[in-house]
């Protein structure tokens, strides 16, 4: 039989930069318990391993769903002296390598140590560009609907390219940083499409026998499942009908507003309504949580980033009633700072989860076909 060396005599401390050496005491202690390795994939995955390296920590934290079952059937967990307690500490890893593999990294240690001051600053300095980059403050009449007479089109294309071009690269940065570190290797075609199919199922967050993960508190319920679907593929739908709006005006010459019945206004309508009802279903989960299973720490950014989502995709369903009347102007400069910080938020919030969970589920699948 395997053994592992007790290293539970090590000082326990608070400091952030001991959450390692505090996760790595609780993984010995899983891995001779082993009273969980059914519950989902993190603890196969760490019975891989006999010692644990900070960037085993990293994978094994970000292959974590949170659905925190194995706190609630821990004999070891707080009050006991053990304090293991795998939900609140692996998200404290995972926030810890958000900022690590962030690309460049003084702008994931800035969303890190104030999230909503941040937000509010760069919201608030890009409505005064685009008030700066505007023709003219113009009612809807004027305007008859038209962004692109309000803002000009070159001006809007071009800054958003910048951006996106700027996102795209810290993404790959921060997600070839990562795996790397976590030495992702043996993925063929097969473990590829399992992999996909258990990011896109959320399978890790379906408990047993589909029943529902004990999230917000120790009775299963789907709901935390339901609503990330909601928000996943809200923004889904919301990315399609950007898409077709670009390839209806370069490619068809049609240009906006787009009639309800049209494919962008379609998808844009669907995904901004899932994407409001997603955000506030996980908004009001992580509310209500039991705290024992919430990592303080990481809260407050990831209330910012699901606060940006929202008035993301709020703002822009508000657009449709007001792009006729007096507000749209302001509606819409709104809007595009909202949707402008969005993106900047990306490879240093929240939203990097999908992506690092996806390659942490490579690994873990590709580690047991082999």
């Amino acid at each position: 039989m395997q053994t592992t060396q007790p290293i539970w005599t090590i000082k326990e401390t608070k400091d952030d930069s001991n959450i390692y050496t505090i996760a790595t005491k609780s993984c010995v202690i899983c891995n001779s318990c082993r009273y969980c390795e059914g519950l989902c994939a993190v603890f196969p995955a760490m019975e891989k391993y006999r010692e644990f390296s900070d960037k085993q920590i990293d994978y094994l934290a970000n292959l974590c769903h949170q659905c925190s079952e194995c706190f609630y059937d821990c004999q070891y967990a707080p009050p006991h002296e053990f304090n293991v307690s795998i939900p609140t500490q692996f998200a404290e890893i995972r926030k810890e390598s958000y900022k690590k593999y962030a690309f460049p990294n003084f702008l994931g240690r800035a969303f890190d140590s104030n999230a909503w001051l941040t937000t509010i600053l760069l919201v608030v300095a890009l409505f005064a560009g685009f008030f700066v980059a505007s023709t003219q403050t113009m009612a809807g009449e004027q305007a008859r609907g038209d962004f692109f007479a309000v803002i000009p089109y070159e001006y809007m294309v071009n800054t958003f390219g910048i951006v996106s071009l700027f996102v795209l690269v810290a993404l790959i940065g921060g997600f070839v940083r990562f795996a790397r570190a976590i030495e992702l290797s043996g993925v063929n075609a097969r473990v590829f499409v399992r992999s996909l199919k258990d990011a896109l199922t959320l399978k890790y967050l379906g408990g047993h026998k589909s029943e529902g993960c004990t999230y917000p508190n120790d009775k299963r319920s789907n709901a935390r499942r339901i609503f990330h679907h909601f928000t996943a593929y809200g923004f889904v739908f919301c990315f399609i009908a950007t898409s077709l709006g670009a390839f209806y005006h370069h490619f068809l010459h049609i240009s906006a507003p787009y009639d309800i019945t049209q494919l962008p206004k379609i998808f844009g309508s669907i995904g901004g309504v899932a994407l409001c009802i997603g955000v506030l279903g996980l908004f009001v989960l992580k509310l209500i949580a039991d705290r024992e299973i919430v990592d303080e720490k990481s809260v407050s950014m990831d209330y910012a980033f699901l606060f940006m989502l929202f008035i993301a995709s709020f703002s822009g369903l508000l657009l449709m009633f007001v792009r006729e009347s007096a507000l749209l102007s302001y509606a819409l400069w709104f809007h595009l700072s909202c949707i402008m910080v969005f993106f900047l938020m990306i490879p240093y919030s929240k939203f990097v989860h999908i992506f690092y969970r996806f390659i942490a589920l490579l690994k873990y699948n590709a580690q047991e076909e082999a």
